[in-house]
């Protein structure tokens, strides 16, 4: 019985102990989670696709909003850095290395591009375009000016457009006939945006090559511009004849058109769509894959947050800025037609590199 009793002693001793351990690692536990609701710095970076001082002044509130929203969700956020990228690609190679947390209005073949190091969150909604059911220029030269409509869209279209010059005047009369070619295409002096870019650069080079067996690369009249306003400034001025822009872009800037912008008509009378193409899924909001504070939990409150805000009306004042009206919740699947388009584009380049490569070899 003596043995017995040692035995069970002993047994409820290491019992004893055991439920010790465990209560004192339910209590760290109970501490880190405790840590890790406070979080010591978020950065976001928005991506340029405006004049980068008009963002920064519109989202300078967004700091405050997100504390207090975030907070509701639980989380303490201590300080909130926010930036502009200087391009497209400064935003994804962020994400990519860790050193930005939140990329902001990330175009879609933005993400596809640097997929590897982000992931969608949210994307946003804006409402629709009064045409935009239809890939025809005609038709949209015909149903000018654009509207917009009540129905919120998580996609919108890019559209090349020609100016006021000579050129542009060609082209617009071309696209209407239905005569447009490659040749005068390729005599006008085009503004593109980041190679990134969705709307400015990667499904109008996605449509010339489907219409014309070209890509925006064999263009050998362009300027890289460092947004939509510098080159809807000097498409206004006449410096360039044909511009790639988001479908409602025309819209935004049409009071700048004939004041900051100088010109004398009306953007609707100086401008003209000359292609059009497939739907781009809406802007993103990405989390870095290499952030350290980007948890499963914090990314949902982060989540949360930015609708709520969005709700709000100071919070709509900031998102205006990209023309957005809300945000519905995102995955990879949603950009499935970006990532075909960025994939296309780089396999053209490997081919091009290549060829120079063989051409260089052989001389």
């Amino acid at each position: 019985m003596k043995k017995t009793s040692k035995k069970v002693i002993g047994l409820t001793a290491s019992a004893l102990i055991a439920v010790s351990l465990l209560a004192a690692c339910g209590n760290s536990s109970s501490a880190s989670k405790s840590d890790s609701k406070t979080i010591s710095n978020l950065k976001i970076s928005f991506i340029p696709s405006k004049n980068p001082d008009d963002i920064t002044t519109a989202t300078k509130p967004i700091a405050n909003i997100l504390k207090s929203e975030l907070k509701k969700q639980g989380y303490t956020v201590k300080n909130i850095d926010t930036s502009v990228g200087t391009n497209y690609q400064a935003v994804g190679e962020g994400l990519d290395a860790g050193s930005v947390d939140v990329g902001y209005g990330m175009s879609a073949t933005t993400y596809a591009m640097y997929q590897d190091g982000s992931t969608p969150l949210l994307m946003a909604t804006r409402k629709g375009l009064s045409n935009d059911g239809s890939d025809s220029a005609k038709y949209w030269n015909e149903h000018k000016p654009t509207t917009k409509t009540d129905k919120e869209v998580t996609s919108y279209r890019s559209l090349i457009i020609a100016g006021n010059s000579p050129m542009g005047k060609k082209l617009a009369k071309e696209a209407n006939d239905g005569t447009l070619t490659w040749k005068d295409l390729n005599d006008a002096k085009w503004g593109l945006e980041s190679t990134s870019s969705a709307a400015g650069y990667m499904y109008p080079s996605q449509w010339l090559t489907e219409n014309f067996k070209h890509s925006i690369r064999d263009l050998k009249n362009t300027v890289t511009m460092d947004s939509y306003d510098s080159a809807m400034a000097q498409l206004a001025s006449g410096q360039i004849d044909v511009m790639p822009e988001y479908a409602d872009a025309r819209m935004d800037d049409a009071a700048k058109w004939t004041t900051t912008f100088g010109a004398k008509e009306s953007i609707w009378d100086d401008t003209n769509v000359i292609g059009v193409t497939p739907a781009i899924a809406n802007d993103g909001i990405m989390v870095s894959e290499k952030s350290k504070i980007m948890t499963a939990d914090f990314k949902k409150a982060l989540s949360a947050a930015i609708k709520d805000m969005a709700k709000t009306d100071e919070g709509k004042k900031v998102i205006a800025i990209y023309s957005h009206d809300g945000y519905v919740d995102s995955t990879k699947a949603d950009f499935k037609t970006a990532i075909k388009v960025a994939n296309s584009m780089s396999k053209a380049t490997n081919e091009q590199i290549n060829h120079l490569i063989r051409v260089w070899v052989t001389q």
